[in-house]
């Protein structure tokens, strides 16, 4: 492997919209300012992902404290209280559902910016991998 510091202009892959991945990697990462355009538009994802989550997670826990009479008092699927049933099972079936979105939107992101993640074997001898190192 060579060093980065010998590495010409024309040997560094580029990725993240033009960047080049040398300068790409000597940004610092701050979440409340991304540095590069792939980092903003995966930190988007990832902060609405987050508040969807909380809603999902902590919404039937909230909704019994502010609706306490509709929460328990009705009853679904043959006399489960709604709390129950939204606690058991659309809480788990809406985290699942946040994952499947979040790696979907992640793909549409590594597509649009050019990121490959491909296997070390099937790259091809001598190409130079995403993060500027040699596969």
């Amino acid at each position: 492997m060579s060093d980065n510091t010998n590495r010409n202009s024309t040997d560094v892959a580029e990725t993240d919209g033009g960047v080049k991945t040398e300068t790409y990697l000597d940004k610092e990462i701050n979440i409340f300012k991304p540095a590069t355009p792939f980092m903003r538009d995966h930190l988007r994802v990832i902060w609405i992902s987050f508040a969807a989550w909380a809603i999902v997670v902590f919404g039937p826990t909230t909704a019994i404290l502010f609706a306490p009479e509709l929460m328990t008092g009705t009853t679904v699927l043959g006399g489960f209280p709604l709390h129950f049933f939204i606690t058991a099972i659309v809480t788990p079936l809406g985290a699942l559902l946040l994952s499947v979105v979040y790696a979907m939107q992640r793909d549409r992101l590594d597509t649009k910016y050019g990121i490959s993640h491909e296997d070390e074997e099937d790259a091809e001898p001598g190409a130079v991998a995403a993060d500027g190192g040699e596969q």
